[in-house]
């Protein structure tokens, strides 16, 4: 039979460059989709030789074969799988040739998984993928019992030829001529006929298929004599090895309890490039109305610089045993983003390049259960290793608070695992721990926010919270009071501030002194008023504080609007519009007040008294870690009272 040229329909040149130029945007994917397709090859023959056996033809070492040759700048892709007939190679490597465009196009926009899945698995689809990277592909296949192979070939011009073939052997062999630049050593990882640039891609994209993936690797060496020693003045001889290239069996299809540490260590290490073991591992089948396979892993340190760059979720994608997509970022929610791990289903919804997913409600699924998974995993680290749960804390602790104020849905999944200092030990503490020590008749948690566990308990309002014996949660990282505000409460017990608004302390003492205080505000309110008219413009207003002990002034915010520490962080994010409501206390039992009081009754608005003013406000900016608004004239006021108090 003489070989027959058969024109493409007119379409499925267009539908070609679309698939070549737009769909795969990634050229080394084509030697994963022609392993898969020589993989369901294989998959077929075994099972249509469960019921006829004569198709094996005494062959039953099925292996996929890669044959790189530099000299004809071709590679070659083999399998001993079901093989084709004449019409079976119109029919199937026809594909997109005999629907055309508007055809192949309205199967992949139909809404079912199934019909995505039968694209991923026709042989033509894959196959188009060849033309990425050769100029000319040629097909030799045969299938079991046929007398005879078939030969097709085509340059992707819009034309193919066919013919009958002599092929001893059951199975396909797909020879791509490769584009110059694809062949060429210069081209670094995109030499395709380089073994070891071809291994790599095996080893990325295709290890787990079942079947071996060899390759002939040829090296010379000088002969040894009989005791094994080399031989220096002899020719190198040259010899060949044959290495399986895939590890075929994917760890995650075990059963876990078959797995060990150091397997699950290993594949981590292996698929993530990290040099320590993860710290912990979570391993899980799922089946129903979506089945799926799930190996997790969360790493024992974030990257240096976790927390300045926008990383990725670092969650890998396969389809049966396939690796399809590298870093999907839609799968868990941004907080959790620090979890590593790779999902295996056969249920994805694909499009045809297995390149990218297309959004359905099994991923929805399998990422909400994803999500369940994780945090139930640290629930019970939390309750069960609190030593190891705190190595994960001090790593991702702020990535979980992030969560809380920037997810509203996951607030109340996260508010059990937040963990912070306290006042009460060196520990750190849960919201619930906190509320278990809290005394009878407390009615809000209390916090205090700084730069580090010494500035807080410096600040002067600690002092009477300290006296009492009221513990306090400090706040030391940037995004803790945008996760308290966005909490609220806790258990109905809602958050305060120990510098914002009233105190809310409910015992006899703190009653009584509230009504000294009122009675001292009335008998210096024109005090009062005249420092808040000297320091207008800086502060919002000016009060006799309840909850000083020995400093005598500090700094307090007003329930209303940021806090001071707030305002800190939001200013070196240049988001210098929002202000705190500064509210300035002073304290009626220093020495200080009564100077203050009584430069007022002698020389009100002399400058003594501006002076006073302005040091009280410096000294409270200072306290809260804020810098005066004009150090140098602070530092002068500084220097003019130390002269006059030693004059």
């Amino acid at each position: 039979m003489t070989a027959e040229t058969r024109q493409f329909q007119a379409e499925t040149k267009q539908l070609l460059d679309l698939m070549v130029h737009s769909i795969y945007t990634n050229r080394e994917i084509f030697l994963r989709e022609l392993i898969s397709n020589a993989s369901d090859a294989i998959d077929k023959l075994r099972f249509d030789a469960l019921t006829n056996p004569d198709l094996i033809e005494g062959d039953s070492e099925f292996e996929i074969f890669l044959i790189p040759d530099e000299q004809t700048k071709t590679l070659t892709i083999s399998d001993n799988g079901i093989g084709m007939t004449y019409d079976e190679v119109v029919e199937n490597i026809g594909t997109i040739a005999k629907s055309g465009t508007k055809a192949f196009l309205a199967k992949m926009q139909e809404n079912t998984a199934a019909t995505d899945s039968e694209l991923i698995g026709q042989f033509g689809v894959g196959f188009y993928s060849a033309f990425m990277v050769a100029q000319k592909v040629t097909l030799i296949t045969r299938a079991p019992g046929q007398p005879k192979g078939v030969r097709w070939e085509s340059t992707g011009d819009g034309t193919y030829t066919i013919e009958e073939y002599d092929k001893e052997t059951r199975g396909t062999m797909l020879i791509l001529t490769l584009h110059d630049e694809y062949g060429s050593p210069e081209r670094q990882n995109e030499n395709f006929l380089n073994r070891y640039t071809l291994q790599n891609l095996v080893k990325k994209y295709s290890d787990y298929i079942r079947y071996p993936i060899k390759m002939n690797f040829t090296h010379e060496e000088k002969p040894r004599d009989a005791e094994g020693n080399l031989i220096e003045d002899a020719a190198p001889v040259q010899t060949t090895e044959v290495r399986t290239l895939n590890s075929m069996t994917p760890l995650w299809t075990k059963n876990k309890n078959q797995i060990t540490q150091e397997e699950y260590n290993t594949l981590y290490k292996d698929l993530f490039h990290d040099w320590e073991d993860p710290l912990e591992v979570i391993h899980s089948k799922v089946e129903g109305a979506v089945e799926y396979t799930t190996v997790l892993f969360i790493p024992a340190h974030a990257p240096f610089d976790f927390y300045q760059r926008e990383t990725t979720s670092g969650i890998r994608l396969y389809s049966r045993n396939v690796f399809v997509m590298e870093n999907y970022k839609d799968l868990l929610p941004e907080y959790l983003r620090f979890v590593r791990g790779l999902v295996d289903s056969p249920d994805f919804s694909l499009n045809i390049s297995r390149e990218l997913l297309q959004h359905s409600t099994q991923l929805t699924k399998v990422g909400k259960n994803l999500e369940k998974s994780v945090l139930k995993t640290l629930e019970n680290l939390l309750s069960k290793d609190r030593a190891k749960y705190q190595e994960f804390w001090k790593e991702y602790g702020k990535a979980i608070k992030s969560g809380v104020y920037s997810d509203f849905a996951s607030r109340d999944k996260l508010k059990d695992l937040l963990l912070f200092p306290s006042s009460a030990s060196e520990e750190l503490t849960t919201l619930a721990e906190y509320i278990a020590r809290m005394p009878e008749g407390q009615t809000v948690i209390y916090y205090a926010a700084g730069k580090d566990r010494a500035a807080v308990e410096r600040l002067p309002q600690m002092e009477l919270l300290r006296e009492k014996g009221i513990e306090v949660l400090y706040l030391l990282d940037r995004v803790d009071e945008f996760a308290i505000d966005a909490l609220a409460d806790y258990q109905e017990k809602k958050f305060q501030s120990v510098s914002r608004g009233e105190l809310n302390l409910d015992d006899v003492d703190t009653k009584t002194a509230k009504e000294e205080t009122e009675t001292l505000t009335k008998e210096n309110q024109s005090l009062l008023e005249a420092v808040k008219e000297t320091l207008a413009g800086k502060i919002a207003d000016v009060k006799i504080s309840t909850r000083l002990k020995s400093s005598p002034v500090c700094l307090v915010a007003g329930d209303q609007g940021i806090s001071l520490s707030m305002e800190q962080i939001l200013a070196e994010m240049d988001r210098t519009t929002f202000k705190a409501q500064r509210i300035l206390e002073l304290n009626p039992a220093h020495e200080v007040f009564a100077v203050l009081k009584q430069l007022h009754e002698t020389t009100p608005g002399s400058t003594a008294f501006k002076d006073y003013c302005e040091l009280l406000y410096g000294q409270a900016l200072l306290m809260e870690g804020l810098a005066p608004e004009d150090p140098i004239g602070f530092a002068q006021k500084v220097a003019g009272l130390m002269a006059k108090k030693n004059a």
